[in-house]
């Protein structure tokens, strides 16, 4: 059995879960359930570790996070496989994080040793000739990190590596499906020369090891990826905390008929169907020209017909299962409610367990829930517009504004979709699953709260303390 990391020590439950292999159901592994005196030890070691992490030197922070991109190297094909298991995505897939996760580590590092204030200019304004002073970034104190199931070992990186840099102790809850990656995570940070005392994984369900990180009061952050739902929960728990949320999305894209049309239809397909659809800015609603819509259509449907499905563990595979039979059977249910509701099923639609067929729908209601939630599953959805105005309104459409893609060789349709797209990022020319890790990512209305990529989520995990000088003698 795995056990929980509690202020840098192994740490055995008095109960355990499974971990199972989405695609037939195997063990990947038992995992322990945090306890209630264990949470308590991994709070009380983080606060008593936060003068020693805090006084860790630029260098020495971005020695120990350049450790971790290192093991994570160094251990790739073994965490992989471990990632493909307990998700579900593809062995390509699976290896493309472990690869993007050590990049993560690599820019912390670098986001440790930039770490600086300002000069506060006093003397713009009267009274302030003889004044001097500057701004520190100082650390905030524990952050509470709680990551999703989709990215396990890249998403925990975001909320790690940077609370690493910034000089805090960090305390992590895994999702329960996939919590093993995470747990190897915390033994290679510790490994690499982080402070014992200041790193936890505990593991369990999130509506008590969670919510108890969450409200207890000596913690100063709390970064969460998830649900909408669960957010809102976190949020009315945390009390008087700084919150970073990356919740959920709907992506949409504009295809107009100025684009590279075979580009859009293959970044369209991989976005919709790569980890099975989910993925927070996975490809979901798309407003194609209505003079080029039936050639799109026709060729996104030719694409995702050529895709392999199957067990996520054959090298074969572009798509594996959803992460359990009961997601697979809520989009199966959404598909259904659309269809009924006069959507046509070009391709998929399908479903035999845990693996849903990529699915690509026409002619979707907007108040079908295919189109109007996150659907976080192997579904696109593709309607015609006739003005450029109207595919804008589209996609604004939409409780959720995390990121936007759009397809135009007009440099006016691209300005005025940067401006007028009520969401964190537009993509011009690509689809809104583009992200690297050093961007600042994050969105607005229910997509979330703040942003992650390296230097932007050091800043959040960090406080601006004033200092002034006063050089001014009285006679």
């Amino acid at each position: 059995m795995r056990k929980n990391i509690v202020a840098g020590r192994p740490a055995a439950g008095e109960a355990s879960f499974k971990v199972l292999n989405p695609y037939d159901g195997s063990l990947v592994e038992e995992v322990a359930s945090a306890t209630a005196d264990q949470i308590e030890a991994a709070l009380a070691g983080a606060e008593e570790a936060r003068p020693k992490v805090a006084s860790l030197t630029r260098h020495e922070r971005a020695t120990i996070l350049r450790g971790v991109s290192e093991r994570l190297v160094s251990r790739s094909e073994e965490i992989a496989r471990v990632l493909s298991m307990e998700v579900g995505k593809t062995l390509r897939e699976a290896r493309g994080e472990v690869a993007r996760t050590a990049t993560t580590f690599a820019f912390a590092a670098e986001e440790a040793k930039r770490l600086a204030g300002e000069i506060v200019p006093f003397d713009a304004v009267p009274g302030g000739t003889q004044r001097r002073g500057f701004t520190m970034r100082v650390p905030i104190g524990t952050v509470i990190a709680i990551t999703p199931f989709n990215f396990p070992l890249n998403l925990a990186a975001h909320k790690v590596a940077p609370a690493m840099a910034a000089g805090n102790p960090v305390i992590v809850k895994p999702a329960s499906q996939t919590p093993v990656s995470g747990l190897i995570l915390g033994e290679i940070v510790l490994d690499a020369g982080f402070p014992p005392e200041a790193l936890s994984v505990l593991c369990g369900p999130g509506s008590t090891v969670g919510m108890a990180l969450v409200g207890d009061p000596r913690p100063r952050m709390v970064t969460f990826t998830g649900s909408v739902e669960v957010g809102k929960r976190i949020a009315a728990q945390a009390g008087f905390k700084k919150i970073g949320m990356e919740l959920g999305s709907n992506s949409g894209v504009i295809v107009t008929e100025s684009g590279d049309l075979d580009f859009a239809c293959k970044r369209i397909v991989l976005g919709a169907f790569a980890l099975a659809g989910q993925v927070c800015i996975s490809v979901q609603r798309v407003a194609v020209a209505r003079s080029v819509f039936e050639d799109v259509v026709a060729h996104v449907v030719r694409l995702s017909k050529g895709l392999t499905v199957g067990d996520q563990l054959d090298e074969a595979s572009d798509m594996g299962p959803m992460v359990s039979v009961a997601d697979a059977e809520r989009l199966e249910a959404w598909v259904k409610e659309a269809a009924a509701k006069g959507a046509m099923v070009q391709t998929g639609g399908a479903r035999e367990g845990s693996v849903c067929l990529p699915t690509v729908m026409t002619g979707v209601p907007r108040d079908a829930k295919v189109w109007q939630e996150e659907a976080f599953g192997p579904v696109v959805c593709l309607n015609p517009y006739d003005t450029f105005e109207e595919a804008l309104a589209m996609i604004n459409d939409s409780r959720y504004g995390l990121q936007a893609g759009v397809f135009t060789n007009s440099v006016s349709e691209a300005f005025r979709a940067a401006e007028m797209l009520d969401v964190g990022g537009v993509i011009i020319n690509d689809f809104p699953t583009y992200r690297v890790d050093q961007m600042p990512y994050g969105g607005v209305k229910d997509s979330g709260i703040g942003r992650e990529g390296l230097k932007y989520a050091v800043a959040e995990m960090t406080e601006e303390k004033l200092v002034c000088f006063n050089f001014w003698k009285p006679e």
